[in-house]
């Protein structure tokens, strides 16, 4: 046999069952340690190497789910048995949810135990070769960034392989957060065009006529501060990939000049009277709903088809929780990492607080709050007090377990509604902030939040704040 290889780490508090799994498993042709917590599990674990771990999911001071949860960050390979009473069955199915292979449930003989063991076994070679062809394909298309392997993730992969070779404009859609911008440059990653330059700017950052000095570029003296010839981005990206990032926030007028520069594939600088011959290949990106912006008359039909030609929808997060604990585990390491701690996973209050939230603003919502979490966690277990999350009082949790949809389209207002009810309070109190920071000032305000101030007023108004409101106070 060559089982003596394959070695087991048995973690339990009582001394008979640890034992008797020793000498169960010993008899079968495995080498098995054992140890009565879960720290010293750990510890073992991080010494020596096992093809499998079987662990109480009751213990004193560190439970089982918690060295699931560690583990799942360090060894993401290993397989996990749980050992449980009858009564916590129901927790050890939870747990299998999190990461675990498979439970045994008190009292258990010893066939069950072997078969256990060895279909553990089995599914530890399976995920092995998963990881394996998982991390093949990051280093070989590039998607390291775009972390998530959820059905819909996988079909977002594909769609990147499907359009990325081609000069076809692609047009970006989702909510901020979402990671547009990555999948702007794995599409240009993948391109032929890769070696050239990838060039992006953020259409809302800049006022109109920065904006298409930007885009355009500028000759000498073409306008008041023109203090030298400029190149444009379009001129930049030459040969590469162009981003317009928030392309719905260009005005009206702009609009009709990046219309023809796409058609007539030709730039001319502000100022300027030679046409340049551009070639690029152009991304667009919107959190904003684009079709409903040209029946409103604030943007061009024109121009949306003739970005539109391969659209790419990303779904928001609450949309994918299948990926959500891989994305806080991946910040989790990353930013203990840079910090200098030692944080092992996340407790299972914090997980539920996780699970339940909607993170309206997505996955660059999660990041934050991770790395906000581990820079003021005071433990090695991330607690729910430290995740900050607003709202946290339950509240959320009871109000979709009380109001269960019966239908697709109830469904879709109701998650607009919980959307809505998240978001509003956080503009509010952002906006508010901002103003006492800057004396009530907008315009001080919108430049020190780095936002247009059109943008900004817009968002006042859309709150019902104004001047007026501090006067009254």
């Amino acid at each position: 046999m060559n089982k003596v290889m394959e070695r087991i780490l048995v973690a339990d508090d009582d001394a008979v069952i640890r034992e008797g799994l020793r000498r169960i498993l010993t008899t079968e042709g495995y080498a098995v340690e054992t140890v009565s917590n879960g720290r010293a599990a750990l510890n073992w674990l991080d010494q020596e190497n096992f093809k499998l771990l079987i662990t109480d999911l009751k213990m004193p001071g560190m439970s089982g789910l918690e060295v699931l949860q560690a583990i799942r960050i360090c060894q993401p390979e290993l397989p996990v048995v749980l050992i449980t009473g009858y009564a916590a069955i129901d927790n050890a199915v939870e747990a299998m949810k999190n990461g675990a292979t498979d439970y045994l449930s008190k009292p258990f003989g010893n066939d069950e135990i072997i078969s256990k063991v060895k279909n553990a076994m089995e599914s530890r070679a399976v995920l092995i070769d998963d990881l394996c062809l998982w991390r093949e394909m990051n280093e070989t298309h590039g998607f390291d960034q775009l972390l998530g392997d959820s059905r819909e993730m996988k079909r977002l992969y594909q769609r990147i392989m499907q359009v990325a070779p081609t000069d076809s404009t692609v047009m970006i859609s989702g909510e901020s957060g979402t990671g547009k911008e990555l999948v702007a440059r794995a599409i240009h990653t993948h391109s032929p065009r890769r070696s050239q330059p990838f060039v992006a700017i953020d259409c809302t950052a800049l006022a109109e006529t920065l904006l298409e000095s930007e885009l355009f570029g500028h000759v000498k003296g073409s306008f008041t501060g023109a203090t030298q010839t400029k190149r444009g981005l379009f001129e930049v990206a030459e040969g590469g990939t162009l981003l317009l990032d928030e392309v719905g926030n260009i005005s009206l007028s702009t609009q009709a000049k990046l219309l023809r520069v796409l058609q007539e594939r030709v730039v001319t600088p502000i100022g300027g009277t030679t046409p340049l011959k551009i070639d690029i290949r152009l991304v667009a990106a919107t959190n904003a709903n684009l079709r409903d912006r040209v029946a409103e008359g604030t943007f061009r039909e024109d121009l949306f088809f003739r970005l539109n030609i391969i659209p790419i929808e990303l779904p928001p997060l609450r949309e994918r929780k299948g990926d959500l604990m891989l994305l806080a585990s991946q910040f989790l390491k990353r930013f203990s990492e840079e910090n200098g701690k030692e944080i092992r996973g996340f407790s299972p209050d914090a997980i539920e607080q996780l699970e339940n939230y909607g993170f309206p603003g997505n996955v660059r919502e999660l990041e934050n709050l991770i790395e906000r979490a581990v820079v003021l966690s005071q433990s090695d277990l991330l607690q729910r007090q430290d995740l900050e999350l607003p709202g946290d009082d339950g509240q959320l949790a009871s109000i979709v377990d009380n109001a269960v949809p019966l239908d697709a389209n109830e469904l879709k207002a109701r998650k607009q509604q919980l959307r809505e009810e998240a978001v509003v309070p956080l503009e509010r109190a952002f906006l508010l902030s901002a103003l006492d920071r800057n004396d009530w000032n907008i315009t001080q305000a919108a430049r020190e939040v780095g936002m247009q101030r059109p943008n900004f007023q817009a968002m006042l108004k859309k709150q019902g704040i104004s001047v007026r409101m501090r006067m009254v106070e």
